[in-house]
């Protein structure tokens, strides 16, 4: 498996046991968020002057934003000490090269402080669950370097899991940085779209035009809207899977733009996985496509190690490399305990990033629960 599996199986619940242990969730009945009709959206932007475009993430960083929460009631009590500690190792590397912004419930504080380097700042906020690169706001840029976040509606990945506490984490963190807040009409994740800074984007069809987030919308009225908040101009299409993970299959664990005209994409060797067939289909329309600029992108290959450590082991391990974090100077990448897959990543990883170090973790307790370091993360763009 490369990508977030359901964390039903770990603990033997049901998915609707697991709704009734995270608590009541909070649907948006309609699908949808509140901002406006996807057919006569308001305007994002003033004037042509200040149209708002998303950085790529090697773009320079002010900060990156995580979220310290590993609660007993979604992640059992097996992973939930572990987890946070994955989350301190992940945290601690990166603030070795900018700064980061830790989101944490008040209660564990105090634990949280003992863990991270003294250099990460903690922010008290009230938080369902870790994975700030769903529910953080996404961030876009006008041409005279202001920052905006957009809020896309966080809505429990189509109601699957708790989410009224992380549906408020886009508010808390531009509130706390004093950003302006875009409102979308779509519901959709900051896992599930990629992007190379000049309007390209990689997209999953099973999350965003999903009817759990965005029901009755056509690509037409979607890519219009991600043109208004995002400034993109063209998207690449990938059919991902839906109902098989909790995310319907995130593009972050399957393509990602290296830079305009390059990207990395997952394969899996194993004719067993349902995603044997998904990634090379996904290769096929990769390697046939063309960027906003109308160029043809490089395609490099990360394939799935072919086995990872014993211990946290499972059919929900989300073994795939695909989903780094890309910060100041460094690309923080995971490591399975498979010498010649982790080797052979990393160095493919290094030609993508030559001027940036690239560090391995074991992230093998997060992995556990179906998430990798970029789904933990979510990049300010300086």
């Amino acid at each position: 498996m490369i990508r977030r599996q359901f964390l039903q199986a770990s603990y033997g619940l049901g998915l609707s046991a697991a709704l009734s242990a995270c608590g009541t969730s909070h649907a948006v009945p309609s699908g949808r968020g509140n901002g406006g009709s996807l057919a006569n959206p308001a305007p994002a932007n003033g004037t042509a002057s200040t149209i708002w475009h998303m950085p790529d993430e090697a773009e320079p960083h002010q900060a990156t934003w995580m979220g310290f929460a590993a609660r007993r009631a979604i992640w059992g009590q097996r992973l939930m000490g572990p987890v946070q500690d994955t989350l301190a190792l992940i945290a601690n590397t990166i603030v070795q090269y900018e700064a980061v912004n830790m989101l944490v419930n008040p209660g564990d504080m105090a634990l949280a402080r003992r863990k991270l380097d003294p250099r990460v700042k903690l922010v008290p906020a009230k938080l369902d669950d870790l994975w700030l690169r769903d529910t953080g706001p996404v961030y876009v840029k006008n041409s005279r370097g202001e920052l905006a976040g957009v809020n896309f509606n966080f809505n429990g990945w189509g109601n699957r899991q708790q989410y009224a506490r992380d549906a408020t984490v886009a508010k808390t963190i531009l509130d706390h940085t004093g950003h302006k807040l875009i409102s979308s009409s779509l519901v959709l994740e900051g896992g599930g779209i990629e992007v190379d800074g000049q309007g390209s984007a990689i997209i999953t069809e099973s999350c965003v035009l999903n009817r759990n987030r965005n029901p009755g919308v056509s690509k037409q009225a979607a890519e219009a809207e991600l043109k208004r908040v995002l400034g993109i101009r063209k998207v690449i299409w990938l059919p991902g899977i839906k109902g098989r993970d909790i995310t319907d299959a995130h593009t972050d664990f399957y393509a990602r733009f290296v830079r305009p005209g390059v990207v990395v994409a997952a394969l899996e060797h194993d004719p067993d996985s349902y995603e044997y067939a998904l990634t090379r289909r996904h290769l096929d329309i990769l390697r046939s496509s063309r960027d906003a600029n109308n160029l043809p992108l490089k395609v490099l290959v990360l394939n799935a190690p072919e086995q990872v450590r014993p211990r946290y082991d499972s059919d929900e391990f989300a073994a795939g490399y695909i989903n780094y974090y890309v910060c100041n100077r460094a690309v923080i990448m995971p490591e399975f305990g498979d010498p010649h897959a982790d080797q052979e990543a990393q160095h493919t990883l290094q030609q993508a990033f030559p001027g940036r170090r690239i560090i391995a973790l074991n992230i093998d307790p997060l992995a556990a629960g179906g998430g990798g370091i970029h789904c933990t993360t979510q990049q300010q763009p300086a």
